[in-house]
């Protein structure tokens, strides 16, 4: 079996590693054509391609399962046609122990998926963006209200106009409320830089304090400012939930729990982020059937449409449960699931018919 699995490895990952290099460069390329109509100022080409560069941690991470299920697919008709994978089951290797041998192999891309998704993609992706938005001379304008986003943070409500690439806040208004929810003071500033953790200096600040003596107005040229928003909760506005880190979709969900307010998205996010890489398993099990093709079944150009295929409803439908839960407020852990659980269904049940036959 460790020959076996030896031999089932290398052939796997070589496949697997020719459908990223193809579907990179697909991805790549549309990128491309993207960013080329945006094309602007300072945003050149240099630019643009080293745009390009960065988000492929992403797409590698997002494409995972797909080349997984293709990948072996194709490895494994072709041995199959060339009778390699009857030899091995006439020698007494079982559908099971190709199975484990499958598990073996997956175990390291699962490890990978899981390093991409943490520590690469993320970081990237925000790079990337950050990239764009200073080659652009641009700031991230926040829509969600023409007043622009609002954010609670603890007794006070935070207006922030716009945020540039290096996360400190532009033209920040900060209302204080009391036990009572009385309000007690509006602080205005031009400029907020973040100093550390807890802590923001506001810059050419004018603040209105109310009292049972009347309305004051105070200027200042800068001010301390205790806040549980950081660079990190901020980045949510420059990287999408699903490209962000788990950690950081950990701590911006216990933010959002923490002020009462709607967390469905990222939670879901968060939960596709821990189970997203063991779906390569699942991968394996639905590619294992195609291992008793023969030649009467079709051609090895067909099995691996209908792997493409499958791969494809896999990563379209995935994220269709996941925008469904958050419109309908499903259980996150089931809305990131949903997809993998049916997959392992379907690939079981191909599994126990193929024996069957």
């Amino acid at each position: 079996m460790n020959l076996l699995t030896r031999y089932l490895g290398r052939e796997i990952y070589l496949s697997i590693a020719l459908v990223f290099g193809a579907l990179i460069a697909l991805f790549a390329f549309l990128d491309l054509i993207h960013e080329l109509n945006v094309m602007q100022g300072q945003y050149h080409i240099g630019y643009v391609l080293l745009f390009v560069v960065l988000t492929i941690p992403g797409h590698i991470y997002e494409l995972f399962p797909v080349a997984v299920l293709v990948g072996t697919i194709f490895a494994l008709v072709q041995m199959a046609a060339s009778s390699e994978l009857t030899i091995y089951r006439a020698s007494g290797a079982s559908m099971w122990q190709m199975l484990a041998a499958l598990f073996k192999i997956a175990l390291p891309l699962v490890a990978l998926s899981f390093a991409f998704s943490e520590f690469v993609a993320p970081p990237s992706e925000r790079l990337a963006q950050q990239l764009r938005l200073k080659a652009q001379n641009a700031q991230v304008a926040l829509k969600e209200f023409r007043s622009g986003v609002w954010v609670k943070d603890e007794r006070s409500f935070v207006n922030v106009k716009n945020v540039m690439p290096d996360t400190s806040l532009l033209n920040i208004d900060i209302y204080r409320f009391d036990e009572t929810s009385h309000l007690q003071a509006i602080t205005h500033a031009s400029r907020a830089n973040f100093v550390e953790r807890g802590h923001w200096r506001l810059e050419e600040v004018r603040e209105t304090r109310f009292d049972k003596h009347g309305i004051s107005i105070h200027a200042m040229d800068s001010q301390e400012w205790a806040s549980a928003l950081n660079p990190g909760i901020l980045s949510v506005l420059l990287v999408v939930p699903e490209q962000m880190s788990a950690s950081d979709l950990y701590q911006y969900t216990a933010h959002l729990k923490e002020n009462r307010q709607q967390s469905a998205r990222y939670e879901i996010a968060m939960w596709n982020k821990l189970v997203y890489p063991f779906a390569l398993l699942v991968m394996m099990i639905l590619a294992l059937p195609f291992a008793s093709y023969h030649k009467r079944s079709g051609g090895i150009s067909a099995m691996v449409f209908m792997g493409i295929a499958l791969g494809l409803v896999f990563h379209f439908v995935g994220r269709l449960f996941a925008s469904l839960g958050a419109l309908n407020n499903w259980q996150p852990l089931f809305s990131a699931t949903a997809m993998t659980g049916l997959f392992l269904l379907l690939g079981m049940a191909m599994l126990w018919w193929t024996e069957r036959r």
